[in-house]
């Protein structure tokens, strides 16, 4: 008899959670990039399962996606569509500059990088 637990047998409900807990921790007027949440939810270089899982969630959503960037701090959805529109208004609401669809990951990254330390003393 085989016991169902309601969780994958790889393992994907355990890390989609993982996910869901490390982005929640984004405090307002903060961001990261999807391969630091990947990081830091313990699935390694799984940028892309990130970016993925956050465009699954539904659009009732309390969990803060909207925080979570590319790399480069550049936005990644189409400025042109609604989720991009959307993303582009929050991060504005909660106080985040965004100058050609960018947001300095220096000043506004999160976890807190070693440089923008040093760069806020200087």
């Amino acid at each position: 008899m085989i016991e169902r637990s309601g969780a994958a047998p790889d393992g994907t409900d355990l890390r989609r959670e993982a996910v869901w807990q490390v982005l929640a921790a984004i405090p307002p007027g903060r961001v990261t990039s999807y391969g630091q949440l990947a990081r830091m939810a313990g699935l390694g270089r799984g940028a892309r399962l990130v970016g993925r899982w956050l465009g699954q969630l539904p659009e009732d959503t309390r969990l803060p996606w909207h925080r979570v960037l590319n790399s480069q701090g550049q936005l990644s959805l189409p400025a042109d569509h609604p989720a991009g529109r959307e993303q582009l208004q929050r991060l504005l609401a909660e106080g985040v500059v965004v100058r050609n669809r960018r947001v300095s990951m220096a000043r506004y990254g999160w976890p807190d990088h070693p440089h923008s330390i040093e760069t806020a003393s200087e």
